[in-house]
């Protein structure tokens, strides 16, 4: 059984999708503010929060702020009728499973929270932004929430989330070779990394996993999905 949080001020929206995930076995949380949300947060475990992004007092992106710093392994999809909005940039660095334009089929919706991974947040270091946004979708699809970093800069600013495995190109503007992937063990020591790289000769000898480029994505998945089951054994 799955434990939601709907964050939506259109209260018959968001009561309507929590009979349907009720039905279906699940519990669902509705809330109208985000302040209601963030207490509910702090006493209650929920796999999944939905929110909507534009609210009277606390918005969207404030809220999965917020409440992620609560409970960080919270997984979170946003809804949003305004996808070119500057909060909608400030949520996304928090690391998001979706985002879905308004309206939003109900199917699609239900679908997607219920594959949704508690504690499945990937950090994705890679300057290239074709391959990114392809490894963005695909571990979308297994339930997987990404938060990206195109170069040793922007890995520096990944100090505020809690991934539970990296996959760290070798390469990245900004930095010498490797420079990324220090900074991110210095921050995550304990943290799983995988190095994707054209120059597997090139990684440091740190007991990193490699995945030499092209590698084969339902390899790399099937890796991800034993490292999520692992840790999962272990918490």
């Amino acid at each position: 059984m799955r434990n939601y949080l709907l964050l939506d001020d259109n209260e018959a929206f968001a009561e309507n999708l929590a009979e349907i995930l009720r039905d279906g076995g699940d519990e669902a949380t509705v809330v109208t503010d985000g302040e209601r949300a963030l207490e509910l947060a702090r006493s209650n475990r929920f796999d999944v929060l939905l929110t909507d992004m534009k609210m009277p007092g606390m918005s969207g992106a404030a809220a999965v702020h917020h409440i992620r710093k609560v409970d960080p392994g919270l997984a979170a999809v946003v809804i949003t009728a305004y996808p070119g909005e500057d909060d909608l940039e400030t949520a996304r660095r928090e690391g998001l499973l979706a985002v879905l334009p308004k309206p939003v089929p109900i199917p699609t919706l239900v679908t997607l929270l219920s594959e949704a991974r508690r504690d499945g947040l990937v950090a994705l270091v890679e300057d290239d932004q074709a391959l990114s946004d392809n490894l963005t979708e695909v571990l979308r699809t297994r339930g997987f929430s990404c938060v990206t970093a195109r170069s040793v800069l922007d890995a520096d600013q990944l100090a505020s989330v809690r991934p539970f495995v990296a996959l760290v190109d070798l390469r990245l503007p900004g930095g010498p070779d490797g420079e990324a992937l220090r900074r991110l063990r210095a921050r995550f020591p304990e943290l799983p990394v995988f190095v994707m790289t054209a120059f597997p000769d090139a990684v440091p000898d740190s007991g990193h996993g490699v995945f030499s480029k092209p590698f084969d994505t339902a390899t790399l998945l099937e890796t991800l999905e034993r490292v999520h089951a692992r840790q999962g054994q272990a918490s």
